[in-house]
């Protein structure tokens, strides 16, 4: 059957566009043929650095005759209606069809032939195509990520014809910029297409380009007796920017090798694209480095590597200079200049963000095993490095610099690697943090960040959200269950309120104002009311004498102001800064069911039922770790025929007894083993009462699957209930037994999990 070919030729197409570029082309081409009931047996799409490729097997010649049914007026409706209506579709009263009171006309439509539906389609979609940034240019309106140059439209051999916004289409491509002939070649279809690219030094396919470049570098780096820095993200990159990859090896200055290795290779990768290499006896970074070019040069590439050697030559002397400049001021001297950063317009300085990860980070301390001075140390240094001069040239090495320069100061191993690793988890295939000190320092990183933005308000919506709350919480989660802490989350969104007691100290004077009252703390916490000091201790214990005091709101909303003008010490004033944060119990609920919905994510990416997520989270668990225990123990039963059978038992007695609650109340209290009742009834009372304890122990020592084996002896006796009684006898008080017994089988099963969320 016909083929169709389609290239978009434009100027350069940046690299991180191409992918998707590729996806939207298939996605918009598929879906305008489907309407035209036109299904391509295969359709293929490549992307490279000047042109978008499209090629469609098996498409017919000529569309199909379509039948169209039009809905027109009711019957009955005046005459003027209806002959509008045999006007407007050409047809006579008597071909009108009558279905349910209404007339319809049936249209039959002539399929036109495929090449003019590809033309209007093209069309189409270049006008429409969903660049993230696109640009016009010369006098004409079309919009393109870069001037549009050719477009090839070439269906079953023949050419089809159309113009786009004076761009014609035909079937002449042309090759790489500077190896290719200079002369464009025809493509009657793909295997010409192809091939022709090919004689004029074009690699079409990005995964061809990839497999080249990494057959280059690793062959180049085999014979220096070096290993290749695997990077697939600069591998799609450098994949994206030569039509015509030719990889070349080039030396640095071994003196640079004294910078830390992350530096070497964010500068290289960063500005330069090049890959990093190591020696393969030792595994350190090599004075080499593996740069992808876009020609096969005469020379093999010698002049270009030597460019590109002093061009990165250049790059790691600014980064030496940042790396000495920076060592001479220690990190608890920048603190100060962090003061002058705003965090957020809501939530204060950077400084004041460091000050709330040093209270978060003494409380999580004990619970993760670590050192409660060591996390504080790191906690109070692990944004400092964000005031250096690396870190503003290279911001993906924050905290990684932090960490080399805790280590210049002579700082703690421990406290160095905390502050460098406390970022981890960055994303999904990130390694979790496992040592204590750097865990308590990352989870107070993360609670900060989801906590203080659920306390203004600032909730993800959709698929927006700007602060990378989801990767936080994601974060989170894995923390805690790779290492089992146990952390509720109540328990760390309370934390983080109790945190905003650092917002009190000798130079500040502090606000706290709810509905009941408005006092004013001072540097030694003093309250200005004994009403409002009773208000805080409803929440948390603490003394207000104590330094500093614990400012938080329990059930309204708090408005904390930072009043300079009246400092303890003297001073001349500054202003005064508020801000209002929701209050505790919403904010906490919300982080919950955030961290829940997150939860069901992971869990399903491991091939976990959601819906088992859900039935334990109704329990009103907030322990990640017990609740993962809980679900896994849950799998388990249910994937049992014991458990199976059991569920259904439950959702058979549940829906009785939501059947009864509709004509009233159920009955209260429990069954009782009455004379006469039938054995099986017996037997059920006796099975319950004797699984109630074992039950309760099991969950007591958190042994989910000592409870369900316990909740697994109720099977036998819940399927013969149901078997050989009556529920609703017409007997009131056996009826009301009954129906006692099944609320204290849907009861005992609840302490387990809701079952009523599961689906399965």
């Amino acid at each position: 059957m016909p083929q169709l070919l389609l290239e978009l030729f434009s100027e350069e197409i940046p690299a991180r566009m191409q992918a998707q570029a590729a996806r939207d082309l298939e996605r918009l081409a598929r879906e305008k043929l489907a309407e035209q009931g036109l299904l391509p047996e295969a359709l293929m799409t490549f992307a490279g650095p000047r042109r978008l490729t499209l090629v469609a097997e098996g498409l017919p010649a000529a569309q199909g005759d379509r039948g169209e049914a039009r809905k027109g007026p009711r019957v009955g409706s005046p005459d003027q209606a209806i002959e509008g209506f045999l006007r407007s579709t050409g047809l006579s009263r008597g071909q009108l069809v009558e279905r349910d009171g209404i007339y319809f006309a049936t249209l039959e439509r002539k399929g036109r032939a495929t090449a003019e539906i590809v033309a209007q389609m093209v069309d189409g979609i270049v006008r429409g195509f969903p660049w993230p940034k696109s640009m016009t240019w010369g006098y004409g309106t079309l919009r393109w990520v870069r001037p549009l140059k050719r477009i090839v439209c070439v269906f079953d051999g023949a050419v089809v014809p159309f113009a786009v916004d004076g761009i014609e289409s035909g079937d002449a491509t042309e090759g790489h910029r500077f190896m290719g002939s200079g002369q464009p070649f025809k493509a009657g279809d793909f295997d010409r297409y192809a091939d022709g690219l090919a004689r004029h030094f074009v690699v079409l396919d990005p995964e061809e380009r990839k497999a080249r470049i990494m057959d280059g570098a690793r062959t180049l780096c085999f014979a220096r007796g070096l290993d290749l820095v695997d990077d697939e993200g600069l591998l799609d990159e450098v994949a994206g920017l030569a039509e015509w990859p030719t990889p070349l090896l080039g030396d640095m200055d071994p003196a640079f090798l004294d910078l830390p290795p992350e530096v070497i290779r964010t500068s290289m990768r960063n500005h330069q694209k090049y890959f990093a290499v190591r020696d393969a006896r030792t595994g350190k970074l090599a004075p080499h480095f593996l740069a992808v070019a876009n020609i096969e040069a005469p020379d093999g590439g010698k002049a270009i590597a030597a460019g590109n050697a002093r061009v990165l030559s250049a790059r790691l002397s600014d980064a030496r200079f940042f790396w000495s400049e920076d060592r001479k001021l220690p990190l608890e001297g920048r603190l100060k200049k962090l003061e002058g950063v705003t965090f957020h317009a809501r939530l204060g300085t950077l400084r004041e963000r460091v000050e709330r990860l040093e209270m978060l980070a003494a409380e999580i301390a004990p619970k993760v095993g670590a050192d409660v001075a060591k996390a504080t140390t790191a906690a109070r240094l692990c944004k400092a490095d964000l005031a250096t001069g690396m870190v503003g040239e290279f911001p993906e090495l924050q905290g990684v610099m932090g960490g080399y320069y805790a280590r210049e100061e002579g700082l703690s191993a421990v406290v160095a690697e905390a502050i460098s690793d406390h970022y981890r988890p960055v994303g999904p295939a990130d390694e979790v943090p496992d040592k204590p000190v750097t865990m308590a320092v990352a989870l107070a990183d993360k609670l900060d960040t989801l906590t203080a933005f659920f306390a203004i308000g600032e909730k993800p919506t959709g698929s927006r959200d700007p602060y990378a709350l989801r990767r936080s919480a994601l974060g989170l989660i894995r923390i805690l269950l790779a290492s089992e802490v146990r952390a509720p989350v109540r328990g760390l969104v309370q934390a983080w309120y109790r945190s905003l007691r650092c917002f009190v100290d000798p130079g500040r004077a502090l606000y706290v104002s709810t509905d009941r009252t408005t006092a004013w703390l001072g540097a030694r916490g003093r309250a200005a009311s004994q009403e409002f000091k009773v208000y805080l201790q409803e929440f948390d214990e603490a003394l207000l004498e104590d330094s500093p005091p614990i400012v938080v709101a329990m059930d309204e909303e708090v408005d904390v102001r930072f009043d300079r003008s009246r400092r303890v010490g003297g001073g001349e004033p500054d202003g005064e800064v508020q801000y209002r944060f929701r209050p505790y119990p919403e904010v906490a609920d919300d982080v919950l069911a955030f961290l829940a919905e997150r939860l069901k994510v992971l869990l399903r990416d491991q091939g976990r039922r959601h819906d088992l997520v859900d039935a334990v989270f109704a329990l009103g668990d907030d322990d990640l770790v017990r609740i993962v225990a809980r679900v896994s123990a849950l799998a388990r039963f249910l994937d049992t025929e014991d458990g199976a059978n059991l569920l259904a038992g439950y959702k058979r007695a549940t829906n009785i007894l939501k059947a009864e609650e509709k004509k009233g109340p159920l009955p209260a209290g429990g069954a009782l083993a009455m004379a006469g009742a039938p054995a099986e009834e017996a037997a059920l009372i006796a099975a319950l009462k004797s699984a109630a304890e074992p039950v309760a122990n099991a969950l007591a020592d958190e042994d989910f699957a000592g409870a369900m084996r316990a909740l697994a002896g109720l099977r036998a006796p819940v399927d013969a209930f149901f078997d050989k009684v009556m529920v609703n006898s017409e007997v009131a008080a056996e009826r009301q037994n009954r129906l006692r017994l099944l609320g204290e089988v849907r009861d005992a099963m609840g302490r387990v999990a809701d079952f009523s969320q599961v689906t399965g």
